[in-house]
C-alpha cells in the first residue's frame, strides 16, 4: 500500500473505533496513529463519520464551535478553535430530559446559539456578515461527551470525535441581534439550584459573532458554507461542568433568558 492508502485506512479504523465507542464505551486516546496536533487527519476522521451517520439517516442541521477559550487553546497547544457537526437527533427540548443511558461521561456548558436566515459562503466572512445573515440568537446548553476515556483528549482526539458533541438545548426566547449585547452579557449556569459556572460573551473568542465568523471562513474555504436555517453553537461562555444523574441544569444569559434540562437516571 502507498503512504496515502495507509493513511486513509488508518483514518477509517479510527472512525470505526469512535463509532463503536457510542455502544461499547470510551476508548483510549487515538495516539497509536494520530498525532495530537494532526488537524488534517482529525477532520478527515470526523468527515468519515459524518458521511457514515448521514448514510444511516441522520441529517446535519448545524455546526458547533469548540475551543473558543484562549486558556483552553493554550492547554491544547493550538491557536484556533475547532468545529463539529450537529445532527437532527441531538436536539433536546427546553425543559426536557436526557437519560444517563445515552451518554458516557457527559459535561455541560452554556452558549449563545445563532440560527441563520441566509447562507454565509464568503471565505473572508466578518462579524458583520454573520450579524446580517442571522435570523435570531437564543440561549443554549451544549451537552458534551467524549468517547475518549477519562476525557484525556488532545486537540486531534476531540476534533476526530466530532468536537466531543452529544446534544444541545435551545431556549424559547428567539431574539434578533439588534439591541442585544452579546459581548458583555453575563452567564450563570446552575446545577440543582447552585451556581456551577459563570462567564460572559467576551469569553467566547472575544465575542460569539467572532466565533461564528471564524467558523464561516473555515467552512467556506473547504466548500461547505454555512446554510440558511442552520443552528450555530458559538462556544462556551464559561467553564464546562460534569453531570451526575439527577442533575437539574439551568443556564441564564443576560438578554436571552434561560434554558434548561434534567439529566436523569437510566431507566431500568
Amino acid at each position: 500500500m502507498t503512504d496515502l492508502e495507509n493513511k486513509l485506512a488508518s483514518h477509517q479504523q479510527f472512525a470505526e473505533r469512535l463509532r463503536d465507542a457510542y455502544v461499547a464505551g470510551a476508548v483510549p486516546p487515538l495516539r497509536d496513529g494520530l498525532a495530537t496536533d494532526d488537524a488534517e487527519g482529525a477532520y478527515a476522521i470526523q468527515a468519515i463519520n459524518t458521511r457514515y451517520w448521514q448514510s444511516q439517516g441522520r441529517a446535519v442541521i448545524g455546526r458547533k464551535v469548540g475551543l473558543t477559550s484562549l486558556a483552553v487553546q493554550r492547554q491544547f497547544g493550538v491557536n484556533q478553535p475547532d468545529f463539529g457537526v450537529l445532527f437532527d437527533d441531538m436536539v433536546v427540548a427546553d425543559g426536557g430530559r436526557v437519560s444517563a443511558s445515552t451518554l458516557i461521561q457527559p459535561r455541560v456548558e452554556a452558549e449563545v446559539a445563532l440560527v441563520l436566515a441566509k447562507d454565509v459562503s464568503n471565505p473572508s466572512a466578518t462579524e458583520e456578515d454573520i450579524a446580517e445573515a442571522t435570523e435570531y440568537a437564543v440561549a443554549a446548553l451544549e451537552i458534551v461527551d467524549s468517547r475518549i476515556q477519562d476525557w484525556k483528549i488532545s486537540f486531534a482526539d476531540t476534533v476526530a470525535d466530532n468536537g466531543s458533541s452529544a446534544g444541545y438545548v435551545l431556549g424559547q426566547k428567539k431574539l434578533p441581534l439588534a439591541n442585544l449585547d452579546l459581548y458583555s452579557c453575563g452567564m450563570v449556569l446552575e446545577i440543582n439550584g447552585e451556581v456551577a459556572s459563570v462567564g460572559a460573551g467576551a469569553a467566547c473568542l472575544g465575542h460569539p459573532l467572532k466565533a461564528a465568523a471564524w467558523l464561516a471562513r473555515t467552512l467556506a474555504v473547504v466548500g461547505e458554507p454555512l446554510r440558511a436555517g442552520e443552528v450555530i453553537l458559538t462556544g462556551a461562555l464559561g467553564p464546562m461542568v460534569s453531570l451526575t444523574p439527577g442533575d437539574s441544569v439551568v443556564a441564564k444569559i443576560g438578554g436571552l433568558g434561560e434554558v434548561s434540562f434534567t439529566y436523569e437516571e437510566s431507566s431500568s
